[in-house]
């Protein structure tokens, strides 16, 4: 039998992605949809050709829906996705898991006595060269870290500004471009480093004048000196996603900006092959549920960003030093 999924909400940008993922995956099929706005879910369930529910709880009380897929506003995320694990229901979620420490706190205690599956889509962490720069990392040849730098942007709030505008509401996002596209570069710099940072200090622009950033830098720094920079934009259409690691014995560089993996240890520069992605986050959910099987990789990491992000929304609200 196929996994039943439901799709709560189509706020997030990413939920149509998923649909069609989820409607070409041959072990799922979408049974139902629940949105808290009604024409907006009314619309997309029709076009799936699944049930269209305007009360989450009904959707719930579902026996045909096995699992969900979460990407309701970010400030939702605490009472849609405790709801869904009292319901018995497996999750597949949106980043980031919840905007504060204690929300996430809250999501993973309900899910572990509901003994379901929780999954975040974390696309980057499987990616193909994401394995290379962890093998290069555990080979040791760049010696010791001192610096990691990964920047991803894109020029939705600029020109066609296709980012719709219920993305920079407050109350629905928790922030702007570093909570939303900055999770990506924020977990991939934890993950780099190999541990939490003991500091997070952050700088926020507005640069197209909404209520939340826009153009965000981060940065993440270890008592020992080493350094993590992480940047998001949404005011920057020609920036290229962008990794670079330093140490004390070499520097390794991807996507600056082709996607070629370019390590140098020895004076001259070389490519390294990029292995294929692991398989999409919905596609790992899909068979970590079949399997009966866990990522806690991904939860523990999901955590940390939830940290990070919270560190690093209070440091920019102190304005920093006038020069």
């Amino acid at each position: 039998m196929p996994l039943r999924l439901a799709i709560l909400s189509f706020w997030h940008v990413h939920a149509a992605d998923y649909a069609r993922q989820a409607s070409a995956h041959p072990d799922t099929e979408i049974t139902a949809v629940w949105d808290e706005d009604t024409a907006r879910g009314r619309a997309q369930a029709d076009a799936l050709g699944a049930d269209f529910h305007p009360d989450l709880g009904g959707l719930l009380a579902r026996d045909d829906v096995d699992a969900v897929v979460v990407t309701c506003p970010t400030t939702a995320h605490r009472e849609v996705i405790t709801a869904a694990a009292a319901a018995g229901k497996h999750v597949f979620t949106e980043k980031v898991l919840a905007p504060t420490p204690a929300e996430c706190a809250e999501i993973v205690a309900a899910v572990r006595k509901a003994g379901v599956s929780l999954m975040l889509a974390l696309p980057r962490l499987y990616e193909g060269f994401t394995a290379a720069v962890r093998e290069v990392l555990a080979d040791g040849v760049l010696g010791r870290l001192t610096l990691v730098r990964v920047r991803l942007a894109h020029g939705g709030a600029v020109g066609e500004r296709w980012l719709p505008e219920r993305f920079y509401d407050p109350a629905a996002t928790a922030g702007g471009a570093l909570i939303d596209l900055g999770c990506h570069p924020m977990y991939l710099a934890r993950l780099f480093l190999g541990r939490m940072p003991d500091t997070v200090s952050a700088s926020f622009g507005h640069v197209t004048q909404h209520a939340v950033d826009d153009n965000a830098v981060a940065v993440l720094r270890c008592d020992d000196g080493t350094l993590a920079v992480v940047e998001a934009s949404f005011t920057t259409p020609a920036s290229p996603f962008s990794i670079e690691l330093h140490g004390t014995e070499g520097s390794l560089v991807y996507g600056t900006p082709e996607p070629r993996l370019l390590l140098r240890t020895d004076g001259d520069w070389r490519e390294l092959p990029v292995p294929p992605p692991a398989g999409t986050p919905f596609d790992l959910f899909v068979r970590h549920v079949a399997e009966g099987t866990s990522d806690e990789e991904n939860l523990a990491l999901g955590l940390d960003l939830t940290r990070l992000m919270a560190a690093a929304a209070r440091s920019s609200r102190e304005e920093g030093s006038r020069i």
